[in-house]
């Protein structure tokens, strides 16, 4: 009897040995076909130029000329991409999972491959091309903070959107009104909490829907902010809508280093507060007893209130403080990139924030690491545009949500949510 019971126990764990994830082998080598029409197929002539230095640089690096098509540089990108792609396989043949890092070897080799093919004849500003990612990037980001604190107390957060415009609107107008930034910066973080309250109070003292009540925000945020914009900003814009944006504010040294410097310490504070975030949120989630209680009650609820964590009040200050939080990102488009707020000037950015959370498996420095990939796409798209890519323009403008379909359904492979994730907690 032990003996078939041992059987069958090792016929389950060979069975389990060997589940795999058919999703990134597939995903690979088909970007590696792609790669492979690219370099032998669609070929391009010409020279491709990486700008390597900006102004202000401490040492000025000579620009990469590569040669575009039927060159060994091109078709070493295009092998090298097949290579992983084939590791890929070997992986997946053998039941295991294909590593992270590996995949983040094929993107850096197909993007370069990619760029090399597409900017023929022309310069790609590597630095520019950098920070502009990161630009785009940093509010998605604070939505995305916001998002991993609230769904790791329970909360669904649809409403990163809601929070972001708002946050984006009340900056514009107190900013404005006082002339103070960091006043307009305060008020995008009580525009953030304004809405997350809203979202608490329905969600967890009410008892609805926390994916229904995050829509309604959205649409009447969206709603109410673009009725203020026409009625109030535009006729008297220098009053409302004129705000001071944050100066750069270099660091000294770090700063001039060519490529890193300038994308990284040479930013402004909302950018800097944004480093700070992501470690503070990392921080406190994981080494803090904090951020024990947060996980606690978004994953075991009940057992948190047996040990006497009150579990409704620990989501409720969660999620109004991952508002604030929130809101920051809303204070970048007006305090910094833009300088003024137009409407539905987030256009969806919440979304792709939400995108990111689940891209991240609910962890704030992976979902760090997926916004500033769909920043990266974003600019990517807008910065072929201008150097003249033969890649048609309707699917560059799709290029930074591909990607991030294609991320979240691809290669993310399985993610479990925290487990009472969307779940309300009657005490009984």
């Amino acid at each position: 009897m032990s003996s078939v019971s041992g059987t069958a126990t090792n016929t389950v764990s060979a069975r389990t040995a060997v589940s795999r994830d058919w999703k990134a082998p597939i995903a690979l080598d088909a970007f590696a076909v792609v790669a492979l029409l690219l370099g032998f197929v669609v070929t391009r002539t010409g020279t491709s130029t990486f700008g390597l230095t900006a102004p202000g640089d401490l040492v000025a690096l000579a620009p990469l000329a590569v040669p575009t098509g039927g060159t060994v540089a091109a078709l070493a990108l295009v092998l090298a991409g097949l290579a992983v792609a084939a590791h890929a396989l070997v992986l997946f043949g053998a039941g295991r999972r294909v590593p992270r890092r590996l995949v983040a070897v094929f993107a850096i080799v197909f993007l370069v491959a990619f760029l090399t093919w597409a900017s023929a004849g022309q310069t790609v500003p590597v630095t520019g091309l950098l920070i502009g990612g990161l630009a785009l990037g940093t509010p998605l980001i604070f939505g995305a903070l916001g998002g991993v604190i609230g769904e790791r107390a329970g909360i669904v957060n649809v409403a990163i959107e809601g929070q972001l415009l708002l946050g984006a609107f009340s900056a514009a107008v107190v900013g404005s009104v006082t002339g103070q930034p960091v006043l307009g910066l305060v008020a995008a973080m009580a525009g953030g909490v304004l809405v997350a309250l809203v979202l608490a109070t329905f969600a967890i003292r009410y008892v609805v829907d926390q994916v229904i009540v995050g829509v309604v925000l959205n649409v009447l945020v969206t709603g109410l902010t673009g009725f203020l914009y026409v009625k109030v900003l535009k006729s008297d814009a220098e009053l409302f809508n004129a705000p001071d944006r944050f100066p750069v504010l270099p660091i000294p040294g770090l700063s001039a280093i060519p490529i890193v410097g300038p994308v990284i310490f040479r930013q402004t504070i909302i950018v800097y507060l944004m480093y700070v975030a992501v470690f503070a949120v990392w921080f406190g989630l994981f080494r803090t007893r904090w951020g024990l209680r947060v996980r606690a009650v978004g994953e075991h609820p009940t057992a948190a209130d047996t040990v006497g964590i009150d579990v409704n009040r620990t989501r409720f200050w969660n999620v109004a403080l991952a508002g604030a939080i929130t809101g920051v990102g809303g204070a970048y488009f007006t305090l910094d990139s833009v300088g003024a707020f137009t409407k539905e000037m987030t256009n969806g950015m919440g979304f792709i924030a939400l995108a990111a959370v689940i891209f991240g498996r609910w962890h704030p420095i992976r979902a760090t690491f997926a916004a500033l990939l769909f920043g990266f796409a974003t600019n990517l798209q807008s910065m072929l545009g201008i150097i003249g890519s033969p890649v048609p323009s309707e699917f560059m403008l799709m290029l930074p949500y591909v990607i991030t379909i294609f991320a979240v359904a691809g290669l993310v492979g399985r993610s479990r949510a925290p487990a009472a994730g969307g779940k309300p907690y009657l005490k009984s």
